[in-house]
Parts: structure tokens; C-alpha cells; sequence
């Protein structure tokens, strides 16, 4: 199955599920959804960052510094932010990410989902999806600071990173 045939739950402004449809047609036509992003960590307290591939449905090669994605049909959000960290970084008996807040993300006409942030610390070796990620790197907060006005970034991630840095200061 395609990523675009993934089918996923549609939800309303509350987050409650309203219907179900493939991923390729939500994206189409802007229907909302769930999502989750992970900020994993290694030992050092350094973020993963990694460049998407250009084949991505959504925002095709632009950085991001969470690992995450959709969340499927009758799927739960920390079952869902699991999986998809697993996936993302390459490994298996990750620790169950850490659930900080969600967010309804609203961009453009056509970009709405629900957001769930967690986080979660790998002390191990990656190795991240080649289909999923083209560049990879775990870099210090201020490494990232200096780079968000360089590099173009996904426009959720930046979201919940700003989302996320405001939550740490409470």
C-alpha cells in the first residue's frame, strides 16, 4: 500500500472522529487529521535533525527537527508516536515517547491536524528510513537556533517547536 492510500481518521475542530479516508485524498482536499512529532534526543541531550526526501507527500525536501507523521485509522496518538519514531530513526525497543501537549495546527486553506508533541531520548546508533529521510544529524539546541533563520524548515515543526519551547519556559 502507498503512503497516499494510508487511510486515515478525519476529526473535527474538537479532535473527534468524523469519518475516515485515504491519506492522498485528506491531502487533497484538506480534510483534518492526526498527527504526532517526536523530538528524540540522544545521550548528549542533542536533537535529531534530518532533511526529508524529496518523494514526501507533504513538504518534500525541507528540514525538520521532530520525527513523526500521521496517525492511522483507529490508531491511538502514543501508539501512533512509537511507531512512527521507531520508523523514523531506524531502531526498535525505543522507550514509549513522552506526551507534552497537542495542538490544532492551521496553516494555508487545505492544512489543518491535530498535533501531539512528545519527546524521547535514544542513547543508541539511528538509522533512519532512506525513503523518509535524506539527511540526518543530532545537533545542540543552539545549533538549531542558529540555523532556523538558514536552512527552510517544515512550517508544522516549526510550530511545535516554537509551541514546545513556550510549554518549557512554563
Amino acid at each position: 500500500m502507498s503512503a497516499a492510500d494510508e487511510i486515515l481518521d478525519i476529526v473535527d475542530e474538537q479532535d473527534r472522529v468524523i469519518g475516515q479516508s485515504p491519506r492522498g485524498e485528506a491531502y487533497a482536499r484538506g480534510l483534518r487529521h492526526r498527527c504526532v512529532f517526536i523530538q528524540a534526543r540522544d545521550a548528549e541531550g542533542r536533537l535529531f535533525v534530518h532533511r526529508r526526501t524529496a518523494t514526501k507527500l507533504v513538504f518534500p525536501s525541507l528540514y525538520d527537527m521532530f520525527v513523526g507523521g500521521v496517525v492511522g485509522a483507529g490508531e491511538g496518538y502514543d501508539e501512533a508516536a512509537l511507531r512512527e519514531a521507531e520508523e523514523e530513526l531506524g531502531v526498535s525497543g525505543l522507550p514509549q515517547p513522552e506526551f507534552l501537549f497537542k495542538f490544532l495546527y492551521e496553516s494555508e486553506p487545505g492544512l489543518s491536524w491535530w498535533a501531539a508533541v512528545y519527546e524521547v531520548r535514544w542513547e543508541g546508533p539511528v538509522r533512519p528510513q532512506v525513503e523518509e529521510v535524506e539527511w540526518h544529524a543530532f545537533l545542540s539546541e543552539a545549533e538549531v537556533e542558529d540555523r532556523l533563520g538558514e536552512w527552510a524548515w517544515v512550517p508544522d515543526g516549526l510550530a511545535a517547536y516554537e509551541r514546545l519551547k513556550e510549554f518549557r519556559r512554563r
